[in-house]
C-alpha cells in the first residue's frame, strides 16, 4: 500500500501569505533590488534598551539556562496578570496564564484545546491569515462573516447572528484589527459580547494590538465588558507589537482555569518552556511602564494619517481611516478588470504582483485576508520610505487605463 508523503491535514494548510511576502521583499533586497516592503506586521524600532538588558543579564544567569515550567515562569505569569489588570481591567489568576511561544502558539492552544472535529467558529473577514489555518488544523470549520469599507470593516449582531447554526461553539473577535486597523466602540463590544453569552459561544479574543489605538479610540477588553462571558473567554496577547519584539517570540494565553491547564498539558507535549532569556525580557516589558510604547505609538499615528492621506489621493484607491494596530487596508476593487503595463488586473492577486514587479513594492493582497479587492499595507517603516513606496504606487497607478 502506498502512503502519501505529507498527511492531509497537514498538506491543506497554505504557507502564511504576509511572511511570504515579506520572505520575497527581503530576498530582492538582498539581491540588489531596492524593493520597499509594506508586507509584514512588525514594528521597524528597536527592542527598547531596557528590555535587551534584562535578556542580557538573564543570559548569565546558570538558572536560566536550564528547563522550567511548561506553563511558563511563575513570576512572568504573575507580572501578565497584573499588567492584565492595569491595562484592560479584567481580573485573572496567574493560573490563567499560560505563555506560549508567540501569539500564534496561543490561538492554536486555544483552538485545539476547545474544538472539536465538526465545531463550527465564526470569523469575521478580512482576517488576519492563520485564524482559518489554525482553526482547521485543530478540527474546526470556519464560518467567515464578510465585512466592508462601508461598516468600517466591524460585524454586526445581525450579521453574526444570520452566521450562528446549531454547530456554532467560537466567535472569533479581534479589536483593534489585522489586517484593517478597525476598532470596535466599547459599546458593541460590549453588545457582541453578551450575544455571545447568550448562545453559550466561546469567543476567542485576540488583543496583541491593544496599546496601539488613536485619534481618541478606546480599546475594550470583551471579558471586562461582559463579566458573565469570562468562563467561557480566551484572551490572546503577547509582547511583539507593543514593545517592537516579534522576534523574542513571547505571547500567552489566558483563559478559565481548567482550559489554560488543558492547555499548558498540550504545550508541554509540543514545544516546553519558552525560552527563558525571551520570557525575562517579556517580564521586563509587561512590568515596566509604557513610555516607550507611547513614542512609538506617536510615530505610527503620524504614519498612519499620512499614509491614508496618499492612499486616497490615487485614483480609484478608496482608504478608510484604520484606528488602530499599525495598517492600512484600502479597496482597489475600482482597479479590477483594467489594464497596467500589458497585463489585466483580474484580482488584488494580480495587482500586488505588478506593484512588486513594475514599481519594487510588496503590498499584501486581500485574498490572503479572505476579501478579493483590497491591499493590506503596513505603515510600521520608516516615514521616508512610506513616503518613496506609496509614491511609486501612486505613479503606477497613474498608468492603469
Amino acid at each position: 500500500m502506498s502512503f502519501p508523503r505529507i498527511s492531509a491535514r497537514i498538506g491543506s494548510i497554505s504557507e502564511s501569505a504576509t511572511l511570504a511576502v515579506d520572505a520575497k521583499a527581503k530576498a530582492l533586497k538582498a539581491a540588489g533590488r531596492p524593493v520597499i516592503g509594506f508586507g509584514a506586521g512588525e514594528p521597524d524600532f528597536p527592542t527598547p534598551d531596557y528590555i535587551v538588558e534584562a535578556a542580557a543579564a538573564a543570559c548569565h544567569e546558570p538558572k536560566w539556562h536550564r528547563y522550567t515550567p511548561a506553563g511558563g515562569l511563575p513570576i512572568l505569569k504573575e507580572a501578565i496578570a497584573t499588567k492584565t489588570l492595569r491595562d484592560s481591567s479584567y481580573e485573572v489568576a496567574p493560573n490563567q496564564v499560560l505563555v506560549t511561544n508567540g501569539g500564534k502558539q496561543a490561538l492554536y492552544n486555544a483552538f485545539a484545546t476547545l474544538l472539536d472535529p465538526g465545531d463550527e467558529v465564526l470569523l469575521p473577514a478580512p482576517y488576519w491569515t492563520t485564524y482559518p489555518e489554525s482553526i482547521r488544523l485543530a478540527g474546526g470549520v470556519p464560518v467567515i462573516v464578510e465585512t466592508d469599507e462601508s461598516t468600517g470593516y466591524l460585524a454586526t449582531i445581525e450579521q453574526l447572528e444570520a452566521a450562528r447554526t446549531d454547530r456554532t461553539k467560537m466567535l472569533v473577535f479581534v479589536s483593534p484589527s489585522n489586517p484593517t486597523g478597525a476598532v470596535y466602540p466599547p459599546e458593541q463590544v460590549k453588545a457582541i459580547g453578551e450575544w455571545a453569552d447568550s448562545h453559550g459561544m466561546w469567543v476567542v479574543t485576540d488583543e496583541i494590538y491593544e496599546h496601539l489605538v488613536y485619534g481618541g479610540t478606546e480599546f475594550s477588553s470583551m471579558p471586562a465588558l461582559v463579566p458573565s462571558l469570562a468562563d467561557r473567554c480566551v484572551v490572546v496577547n503577547g509582547v511583539a507589537k507593543t514593545y517592537a519584539m516579534t522576534g523574542w517570540r513571547v505571547g500567552w494565553m489566558l483563559g478559565p482555569a481548567d482550559v489554560v491547564k488543558a492547555a499548558t498539558n498540550l504545550q508541554s507535549h509540543a514545544t516546553s518552556n519558552v525560552a527563558n532569556v525571551s520570557q525575562i525580557a517579556a517580564l521586563a516589558a509587561v512590568s515596566g511602564d509604557l513610555t516607550a510604547v507611547d513614542e512609538m505609538r506617536l510615530a505610527f499615528d503620524r504614519r498612519r494619517l499620512r499614509i491614508v492621506e496618499m492612499l486616497n489621493a490615487i485614483e480609484g484607491v478608496h482608504c478608510p481611516e484604520p484606528h488602530g494596530a499599525f495598517y492600512a487596508y484600502p479597496s482597489v476593487k475600482q482597479l479590477l478588470g483594467k489594464q497596467l503595463r500589458g497585463r489585466t488586473l483580474e484580482s488584488s492577486v494580480d495587482l500586488a504582483a505588478a506593484l512588486l514587479d513594475e514599481a519594487e513594492v510588496a503590498v499584501v493582497p486581500g485574498e490572503a485576508f479572505g476579501t478579493n479587492g483590497y491591499l493590506r499595507l503596513s505603515y510600521a517603516l520608516s516615514d521616508d520610505d512610506l513616503e518613496t513606496g506609496v509614491g511609486r504606487i501612486a505613479a503606477l497607478l497613474s498608468e492603469v487605463q
